[in-house]
């Protein structure tokens, strides 16, 4: 241990070699060394894109710095000083966190799997006064105001993690273990709590509106003055005049399929498909599923050509290679979605007449929308942050 709590400098030239050594050792040349900046002051430095992986930053400060898509895996940040850092879409898998300071930093589209967020503290020794602990300007650990839209925390450990006014919108939680956190006042609409261990946490006053919590161990939380609006819960198997749902599908599928000669097709409007065992390349064209849940589902291949999927609930669904052609979608909820290569491009009806796809006031938000047609699609007021768009056809698209 150092024997005194003073963070070292490094010059612009000393830190570029430690970066470059860091790199010829990830690449596993000759003469390559593990970065090692444990209490370090690197606050406001910008480091972004900088690969991380593996380093020692324990007790180091990187206080306001520029960190975006940094690879922080299984990098050891141990007792790290990260107040209000930009952290945005950085890996932080595996990563050691315990007693790091993230009060307002921003880590939206973050990934941290499995990393490890628990209190933890730092003893220097002392000649005066034996050990002394290292202290930021606020307590170490605490999320406090912290931005994790978006951001995958799956798995991860944040047992009596301070997360007051955190934003935790649209993240996921799946399988986190929350035990005992303090979440007053949190923003957790929209996100994944699947699984997650919430017992005994506070969520006083906080948001889950539209929040998954199926699985989700919640004994002895605290949800006074939370609002839960909208929030799933364990998924249950439907049915309709004593037919399950997927029975009521295939019906539909053959209904498509001649004509209208043999099957039928049924409203399915407002109706929870989670519980249907395969919805992978399922035929629904035309069906009527506006303000039906769909979450998490594999709807790869799915065919839903002029589908009326208003209001729908398709987040984290796999629509990848979906037929989307002249689809309903106003105001759906889309938010994370993968739609790599999907059809979204206009229906054609006859010669000259064309139904659009319509996303109007639709939310995309991180969806992956890969290779993905979108050609004269109605787009306005469609929420695209932090989209992946790589090769995506816009053409002639109405976008605002």
């Amino acid at each position: 241990m150092p024997s005194a709590v003073t963070l070292q400098t490094l010059d612009a030239a000393a830190l570029r070699h430690t970066l470059d050594l860091h790199q010829r050792y990830k690449a596993c040349q000759a003469g390559g060394q593990v970065a090692n900046l444990s209490y370090i002051d690197l606050t406001g430095m910008n480091l972004e894109g900088v690969d991380l992986s593996d380093a020692n930053l324990t007790g180091a400060c990187l206080y306001d710095a520029v960190l975006r898509d940094v690879n922080f895996m299984r990098a050891n940040l141990y007792g790290a000083d990260l107040r209000n850092a930009d952290l945005r879409f950085a890996n932080l898998d595996r990563s050691d966190l315990r007693g790091a300071c993230l009060r307002g930093a921003n880590l939206t589209g973050a990934s941290l799997i499995r990393c490890d967020l628990r209190e933890g503290q730092i003893a220097f020794k002392d000649d005066k006064a034996g050990l002394r602990l290292m202290k930021h300007q606020v307590r170490p650990g605490e999320l406090d105001y912290a931005i994790l839209s978006g951001a995958d925390l799956t798995g991860a450990r944040m047992n009596g993690a301070l997360a007051v006014s955190t934003d935790f919108r649209d993240a996921n939680l799946s399988g986190a273990v929350l035990s005992h956190a303090k979440l007053r006042k949190a923003s957790l609409d929209g996100a994944n709590l699947s699984g997650a261990n919430l017992s005994a946490a506070d969520l006083t006053g906080a948001s889950l509106r539209n929040a998954v919590m199926s699985g989700a161990n919640t004994a002895g939380y605290n949800i006074s003055e939370a609002d839960m609006s909208g929030v799933l819960t364990t998924p249950i198997a439907v049915y309709i005049d004593n037919e399950p749902l997927d029975a009521l599908i295939s019906d539909h599928e053959l209904w498509c399929i001649t004509n209208g000669a043999q099957g039928s097709t049924t409203r399915f409007a407002g109706l929870d498909f989670r519980a249907v065992p395969d919805m992978k390349k399922r035929n629904l064209t035309a069906v009527d599923a506006q303000g039906a849940v769909f979450y998490g589902l594999d709807m790869t291949g799915a065919q839903l050509q002029g589908a009326n999927l208003t209001g729908a609930d398709l987040r984290r669904c796999d629509l990848s290679h979906a037929d989307l052609r002249g689809a309903r979608l106003m105001r759906a909820r889309l938010q994370h979605c993968n739609l790599t290569a999907a059809k979204l491009g206009p229906l054609m009806l006859g010669v000259d007449k064309m139904l659009r796809t319509d996303l109007t006031g639709a939310n995309l938000s991180h969806a992956d929308l890969s290779c993905a047609d979108f050609t004269r699609a109605k787009m306005m007021e469609t929420v695209l942050d932090y989209v992946r768009d790589d090769g995506c056809n816009f053409s002639l698209a109405e976008r605002e």
